[in-house]
């Protein structure tokens, strides 16, 4: 059956005002709006103005030049305004300065590629129809064509004052980073930082954490003791040396233990001590079975040989437990020998291990 005005179901007709509206015809309204497509391209100032064209190349200069300037600011806060422990004064003056620096340094770069895009490089209105990339030759070359339309549009190679003064901003914007972050690490390499602890010649071994001194009848073969350097002052010794010193004492027979030439007096009748640090990464090794003489490290299951002198049978720590030389004062308490005569704690790729 045909529609109204003889317009079979489904087609489209012109609407009109006396007409009545067929049923299931799509409905074209005289009033209808073409796409007017892309507006004509307005030149701007910069386009038609010699003058005004380096009067916008030099602003985009002055502001990759005050980016330059925010990442030198940047690093001078840093150095000028330390933070100091304990100082909430000295922290916000260091954020404040720093945040300005960045700020400036990272805006500097923005803004000015923004001003370039907008006033300089070539502002003609372009439509690419999408097409399969095959990687061909013909595509290479146009590839090419396109990157060298590019630069010649933007004026990156023309435009030497606005392409040095980028380059600039470029490479200082990472200076105050760098700085920063360099500074995170400390001043000596791990090695030698793990390579010194508290333990002197003379210094008495003391229970962890009461700093009672240890005698050596007070240990019994089997026991274990948690120990530390007597006399800790809170005060005085930071946290992290503390933790370096950390020792774990035990007594074994004399005759189960396996001692290497140069060591033979670096225990005392069968009590040896070890540093407490895994050395594979840094863990409290604190699990000693007593059957067997075997420390236990509880992160990675890493175990070490009391007998042989805490060598590694087990886990992924690759080198035994540096050992503390001891031995007895006058009045029989526990005492040091000397500092351990390797670094403690984990192994680092400047051991090669």
């Amino acid at each position: 059956m045909a529609g109204t005005d003889g317009a079979a179901p489904g087609t489209a007709v012109e609407r009109h005002e006396s007409a009545p509206l067929p049923s299931g015809v799509a409905v074209i309204s005289d009033d209808r709006v073409e796409n007017p497509g892309f507006p004509p391209y307005r030149p701007r100032v910069s386009d038609t103005d010699p003058v005004k064209e380096r009067q916008n190349e030099r602003r985009v200069f002055w502001l990759f030049l005050a980016s330059m300037i925010g990442s030198v600011f940047a690093v001078v806060a840093y150095i000028v305004f330390p933070i100091h422990e304990g100082d909430l004064g000295s922290v916000r003056l260091n954020n404040l300065f720093l945040g300005l620096g960045f700020a400036l340094g990272l805006l500097g770069i923005g803004f000015g590629a923004v001003h370039w895009s907008k006033s300089l490089m070539d502002g003609h209105d372009m439509v690419e129809l999408r097409h399969d990339t095959r990687g061909k030759p013909e595509t290479i070359a146009r590839a090419s064509e396109i990157f060298t339309l590019g630069n010649k549009e933007s004026g990156f190679t023309r435009r030497k004052l606005i392409r040095n003064g980028l380059l600039g901003a470029l490479v200082l914007a990472p200076l105050s980073a760098v700085v920063i972050f360099r500074d995170f690490a400390p001043a000596d390499d791990p090695a030698t930082l793990l390579k010194h602890t508290m333990w002197e010649k003379g210094t008495r071994l003391a229970r962890d954490p009461n700093g009672v001194p240890i005698k050596a009848s007070d240990v019994t073969i089997g026991s274990v003791f948690h120990v530390i350097p007597e006399n800790l002052n809170d005060s005085e010794h930071p946290l992290e040396e503390k933790a370096k010193a950390a020792v774990l004492l035990m007594r074994l027979n004399p005759e189960d233990l396996h001692i290497s030439e140069g060591r033979e007096d670096w225990s005392f009748r069968g009590i040896v001590a070890y540093s407490k640090i895994c050395t594979h990464v840094g863990c409290p090794v604190a699990l000693y079975e007593q059957q067997t003489h075997h420390l236990l490290c509880p992160c990675h299951q890493s175990q070490f040989d009391i007998t042989r002198e805490a060598a590694v049978i087990f886990g992924p720590a690759k080198r035994p437990l540096p050992q503390l030389p001891i031995t007895v004062d006058e009045e029989g308490y526990l005492v040091a020998q000397s500092d351990f005569h390797e670094p403690v704690g984990p192994s680092f790729w400047e051991r090669s291990l």
